[in-house]
């Protein structure tokens, strides 16, 4: 199969998985379920963020959540405004710093009254931080498994910073008892089908938009780097910019994530920037295949799927975490490119016995008859 025959049937491929969760709540009434796929499908932008990063440019984040965290955080400091009126009545501060005796909003929340601020925000702020944090890795030629514990000890010290400083982000209980997000009138109540609407067609849109990055020269020279970076940097790429570049793209997808998830459970958290979630991303890119955006896309939609069954089973309450460690440890035994890896191998496989099966086309007709007379 050439290239081009190969990249109109993945286009085919991604446009069908985004007509497919476009089209479920035509065939889903209940309100609750439409809140879980709806967490499903944020978890699903997340890991084609990190599959962004690290399957076509080799750097492995581990601190996925910090920019995923910083995005909710935005979105739920302009929510959390619009309920000032209602919950204090004066002085314009949310509960949390009226209960810590402070006395005037601060400084960086005042633009947060501005919802566009806040959109604007929730996707440049994650993306500068990261941009910032590579310019200092990737300019010092940090690689590996060493860029992967500065990403998470940056996690960390943001986390913590979060979690001390509860005057301003109210700690440990994070931003809670917010408005509803609202744009041009339009109000996006957590368990509506609008608010499934918005998540699913921004995680077609993020899949669609990375599907021509990697397509582009760029995604190209990014392979490369992730491949042999020490040959590109020999025909005169700069790939510290290369990778800056991809890093803080991969951000602003986690940051919108973020955005999306506060709007979704309606409050924001220290632990959305903790530990086991950008684990957890991890894991969901690596058993859905991180080559693969799709396939990432996939692999967060089944990992949090099974995991979310088997936690609300009673059979399965207290062995829920054991299983699905062992699901992950068949898969990257068994399927070291993930599902997507494995369904690429099916598929050339398949593809090779069809073509086996059928006769070649560049042999004449009467050339083929001839051999079949001498034959018999």
């Amino acid at each position: 199969m050439n290239l081009t025959g190969k990249s109109a049937q993945q286009t085919l491929l991604y446009g069908a998985f985004c007509v497919a969760i476009l089209l479920v709540p035509l065939f889903l009434d209940d309100a609750f379920l439409l809140n879980k796929y709806s967490r499903y499908l944020v978890f699903a932008m997340l890991a084609v963020a990190l599959s962004l990063s690290w399957g076509y440019a080799g750097i492995l984040n581990l601190g996925q959540a910090t920019t995923f965290g910083l995005g909710s955080y935005c979105m739920a400091m302009a929510l959390k405004l619009g309920t000032v009126p209602v919950h204090t009545g004066s002085d314009g501060l949310p509960d949390f710093m009226v209960w810590n005796n402070v006395t005037e909003l601060p400084w960086f929340w005042a633009p947060f009254h501005s919802m566009a601020f806040a959109l604007m925000a929730g996707i440049l702020v994650p993306a500068a931080f990261a941009a910032l944090l590579g310019w200092f890795m990737f300019r010092g030629r940090i690689t590996g498994v060493y860029a992967a514990i500065i990403t998470l000890a940056a996690m960390v010290v943001v986390n913590l910073v979060i979690i001390d400083q509860q005057r301003f982000t109210g700690g440990f209980n994070g931003i809670t008892d917010l408005a509803q997000f609202e744009v041009a009138g339009l109000a996006f109540d957590a368990y509506s089908s609008s608010t499934y609407y918005l998540v699913a067609f921004c995680l077609s849109a993020v899949l669609l938009l990375s599907l021509a990055i990697t397509r582009s020269k760029t995604g190209m020279i990014l392979q490369a780097i992730r491949d042999q970076e020490d040959r590109v940097r020999f025909f005169g790429y700069d790939v510290a910019l290369y990778k800056i570049f991809v890093f803080a793209v991969s951000a602003g997808i986690a940051g919108l994530a973020g955005m999306l998830y506060t709007i979704v459970m309606e409050f924001a958290s220290p632990t959305f920037l903790g530990v086991p979630l950008s684990l957890s991303v991890v894991i969901w890119v690596a058993v859905g295949g991180r080559q693969s955006l799709l396939g990432a896309a996939i692999g967060a939609l089944i990992v949090t799927g099974v995991q979310g069954a088997l936690s609300e089973s009673e059979t399965f309450l207290e062995s829920w975490m054991l299983i699905m460690g062992g699901l992950f440890v068949l898969v990257v035994l068994f399927l070291p490119k993930g599902i997507a890896g494995a369904f690429e191998m099916l598929a050339a496989l398949f593809l090779r016995r069809s073509a086996a099966k059928v006769p070649s086309v560049s042999q004449p007709a009467g050339e083929a008859i001839t051999h079949g007379e001498g034959a018999s």
